[in-house]
């Protein structure tokens, strides 16, 4: 009886060692973060949280009641660390990962096949969307990443295609961009049109107001690249007449203005010429006048005698004259 009971207790001291002992050494890689919780309750730092921080200014004040998350202690990559039986060790993984915006991990059949995300434009205009968005865990929010909600990304990916398409539903051009096409406003008001031409304006709103999804969901959404605006097939033939048209209009106005403006070069060079031939004419006249009168100035005889020596020129040069008989 005491051997069987040295041997059960030898034995549970070995299954306790690989059990508890061996396994309680973890290492975290470069690319992860890791959080620790004892007895299931995350290790806080303090009092802060996440409205207290530069996150919570991305919130309004009532989001930063509903997302005031607990800050955390991160473990930062290394080790061995260890960790006691009844601690637990949570991993993410901060690279950057890319997502189709248009594949819905609840049901990969939709949006076909993950591959198409439809929107409906401000005329009523069924588009298809194609993109990718990149986003990476944030560092400064694992409470809410991996305790707050059950799968962040769900979260993330339906409230950024939910402002999307409130933002295609919506969407005008920019008025400078309508005032530079030539007048033409009712081309340029076409949503399709205006989505295409303006899409570095789209992703740039997209990732202003996905800013506050790391405080939210411990997402951070790097970059949003809305690569495609596809109408119905219907609407493609019609669009690229109207398009057709716009460009030929907007050539035929160009050239309009280019032969407008170079007449008008001209007619500025024309004036210039004909101004420059008048002073031209007009200074002999006015150095003559100013002459004749130094000479009347100087006596009286004097300009008697040039008007004599200036006939006497006229009179050595010409071949016939004609004199009226007194």
């Amino acid at each position: 009886m005491i051997g069987l009971g040295l041997g059960l207790l030898i034995g549970f001291m070995g299954w306790f060692f690989l059990r508890y002992v061996l396994t309680s050494f973890y290492t975290v890689d470069q690319n992860e973060r890791a959080v620790k919780t004892i007895f299931g309750r995350a290790e806080r730092v303090g009092q802060a949280t996440t409205a207290n921080s530069p996150l919570g200014e991305t919130l309004s004040e009532e989001h930063k009641q509903r997302y005031n998350y607990p800050q955390v202690r991160v473990i930062q990559p290394g080790g061995p660390y260890f960790k006691w039986p009844w601690e637990k060790i949570h991993k993410v993984s901060i690279a950057t990962q890319t997502m189709n915006m248009a594949q819905d991990l609840e049901d990969p059949r939709a949006n076909s096949n993950g591959t198409l995300l439809e929107a409906v434009t401000k005329d009523q205009l069924n588009t298809g969307l194609t993109g990718q968005i990149r986003y990476r865990v944030a560092e400064n929010n694992l409470y809410a990443y991996l305790f707050g909600v059950k799968r962040p990304i769900l979260h993330v990916m339906g409230y950024f295609v939910s402002v999307l398409r409130e933002r295609i539903a919506g969407f005008e051009a920019p008025k400078s961009a309508q005032e530079g096409s030539g007048g033409l406003s009712g081309v340029s008001g076409v949503s399709i049109n205006d989505l295409r031409k303006n899409l570095r304006d789209l992703n740039e709103h997209m990732e202003r107001e996905c800013a506050s999804s790391a405080a939210r969901y411990g997402i951070i959404l790097d970059a949003s690249l809305i690569t495609g605006i596809d109408p119905p097939p219907e609407v493609e033939s019609a669009l690229a007449a109207i398009n057709t048209a716009h460009n030929q209009v907007s050539s035929d106005i160009s050239l309009a203005q280019a032969a407008a403006d170079q007449k008008i070069v001209q007619s500025k060079r024309a004036v210039e010429i004909e101004t420059l031939n008048a002073q031209a004419e007009v200074e002999p006249l006015i150095a003559l006048a100013e002459q004749l009168t130094s000479l009347k100035k100087s006596g009286p005889g004097a300009l008697q005698s040039y008007l004599r020596n200036v006939r006497l020129k006229l009179y050595g040069r010409a071949q016939q004259i004609v004199r009226e008989v007194e």
